[in-house]
């Protein structure tokens, strides 16, 4: 079993930043690819970014190439999400989740592990 928690949400204003952290449980964390997920008021969740097991490879949404960046410190069991230059249509709240691989996915359906969510809201 894994359990995620996020944290690091909040409100700011366009144009700024703020770092999302995901903390896993369980001996196997470091093992299995992860993923940040987002839902906005009336829209599906969409994804953000994933990163393989061991962090080699990434992959970001079209929509925050270049403002966000993914990664992970497996030592600390741990996922980040930079996000920069953050805009309103940004706002959502955002979701950790994990796989039971070690290999990527871009797909909503490819995790079975997930946090409780955190709220980002960007005012213009």
């Amino acid at each position: 079993q894994v359990q995620l928690v996020e944290s690091g949400g909040g409100s700011v204003q366009a144009g700024g930043s703020l770092r999302l952290s995901c903390a896993g449980s369980g001996r196997t964390f470091s093992n299995y690819a992860m993923g940040w997920f987002r839902q906005a008021p009336g829209k599906e969740r969409e994804f953000v970014a994933a990163i393989s097991w061991r962090g080699a490879a990434t992959y970001n949404a079209d929509s925050v190439k270049g403002r966000f960046t993914i990664s992970r410190d497996n030592a600390k069991n741990t996922m980040y999400l930079q996000m920069n230059s953050l805009k309103p249509e940004d706002t959502a709240v955002y979701y950790c989740a994990a796989r039971d691989t070690g290999l990527a996915a871009t797909v909503l359906n490819g995790y079975f592990y997930w946090g409780q969510g955190t709220q980002v809201t960007v005012s213009s």
